[in-house]
């Protein structure tokens, strides 16, 4: 049995993880009889979003206790992350990955990675363990690893912004997965594009398949 670490980014897709990529990415990863772990760094949100209204409330949450919304309390501070006690890790996406993992929807290209997020990214790539990423999560992966391979989906602002932290953006459709064999990447849309959840959980399974291949 193979553990995967899932990095949460809070519970919402407006401000934290967008919750049928969270849990469809867990559900996968039991359907394919392997386990995970749900991990999110014990900070503040940026803002809370009224996701009826898309409007900012003026609350103030935390990023760990809003993901244990969706893992069912079991979510660990990820300062306790350790990389050799797993086998792979994947963040599902939502603006959360882009607003508390790492400030790309404010600074585009020029962005910079919460720092207990790029540490263990890096720990899993210096032990050759694959790590996956979907929607707008694969820019974090950007940011971190000069040079890699990664999709966000359809050309566009994002795409090019990959470009611009010299990575390359590969063009896919629901469900494709794009895999850097160089760096153990592994990405696909999933809600960067238009899509129902049931092309949501085609993408999930795909890209949880695809990191257990490299196991």
């Amino acid at each position: 049995m193979k553990k995967f670490a899932v990095i949460l980014a809070g519970c919402g897709v407006f401000d934290g993880s967008e919750i049928h990529e969270a849990t469809l990415t867990l559900l996968a990863i039991k359907k394919a009889g392997h386990d995970y772990q749900v991990f999110a760094p014990d900070i503040p949100q940026y803002h809370v979003i009224n996701h009826l209204k898309g409007k900012v409330t003026g609350e103030q949450r935390n990023v760990l206790l809003e993901s244990a919304r969706i893992a069912r309390r079991q979510a660990k501070p990820l300062s306790q992350f350790i990389a050799s006690e797993y086998d792979a890790m994947v963040f599902p996406g939502g603006f959360g990955a882009a607003k508390n993992l790492c400030d790309y929807a404010f600074k585009g290209a020029g962005c910079t990675v919460n720092a207990e997020v790029e540490k263990a990214v890096k720990d899993m790539h210096a032990a050759g363990k694959p790590i996956g990423a979907m929607c707008i999560a694969p820019v974090i992966l950007a940011r971190i690893f000069r040079g890699s391979e990664v999709t966000v989906g359809a050309a566009g602002n994002d795409a090019a912004n990959i470009e611009k932290m010299d990575a390359r953006h590969v063009v896919t459709t629901h469900g494709e997965v794009v895999v850097d064999k160089s760096h153990k990447l592994y990405t696909t849309p999933c809600y960067m594009l238009d899509a129902t959840i049931v092309q949501i959980a085609q993408g999930t399974e795909n890209l949880i398949n695809a990191m257990l291949t490299s196991m």
